[in-house]
C-alpha cells in the first residue's frame, strides 16, 4: 500500500491516514512533522524533500498526509494513490472545531484553543491563497499526476470502513 492524501486542514487527512493504516503494516507520515522544524522555523525545501524520499524509498507499505503540494508530488515518483480530500469549507471549518488535542503540536489543548481564530481564518483562506497550501495547487497537483487517484469531496470516513 502507498498512498499520498493532500487536502486542506481539517478535510480528514490525518484520519483518514490513520483508519487506512489501522490493522495494516503501513507506515504513517504526517507531513507538517517534515515541514516544520520548531514551532514556527520551516525545514530548508531541499530537506524536507530529501526527507519525504528517504521515507518512501525505506518502507514497503505507506501514507503520507498533508497539505503541502511539493512534498506530496516528491513522492508521486513511488506511484502512490494520490487521495486530494475537498469536502468543502464548512466541513473542514466544523472539524477543525472538533479537533482533540495535538501534543505533537501543542503542549496544552488551551494553547490549541487558542490558537483555533487563527486556523479558522487559515482554513477559510485555502480557496483564495497561492502556494504549496492552497486549494489551486492541490488540483493542478491532482490533475497532472498521471498514477491512481481520487478526489473526495465528501468526509472520507466510508472510504475507510470500506465504502465508496
Amino acid at each position: 500500500m502507498k498512498i499520498a492524501i493532500l487536502g486542506n486542514s481539517g478535510s480528514g487527512k490525518t484520519t483518514l491516514a490513520r483508519r487506512l493504516a489501522a490493522g495494516t503494516s503501513a507506515v504513517v507520515l504526517d507531513l507538517d512533522q517534515v515541514f516544520w522544524a520548531s514551532g514556527t522555523e520551516e525545514r530548508p525545501s531541499e530537506e524536507r524533500i530529501a526527507w519525504v524520499q528517504r521515507f518512501c524509498a525505506e518502507h514497503e507499505s505507506w501514507i503520507l498526509e498533508g497539505c503541502y503540494a511539493d512534498l506530496v508530488q516528491a513522492a508521486l515518483p513511488w506511484r502512490p494513490e494520490l487521495i486530494f480530500l475537498d469536502p468543502g469549507l464548512e466541513v473542514c471549518l466544523s472539524h477543525c472545531r472538533q479537533r482533540p488535542h495535538e501534543p505533537h503540536k501543542y503542549q496544552t489543548q488551551e494553547e490549541q484553543d487558542a490558537n483555533l481564530g487563527f486556523l479558522l481564518t487559515w482554513v477559510a483562506d485555502y480557496y483564495q491563497r497561492d502556494g504549496l497550501m492552497s486549494h489551486r495547487a492541490h488540483q493542478e497537483l491532482y490533475d497532472i499526476y498521471e498514477g491512481p487517484k481520487r478526489r473526495l469531496t465528501a468526509p472520507a470516513q466510508n472510504l475507510a470502513e470500506g465504502g465508496a
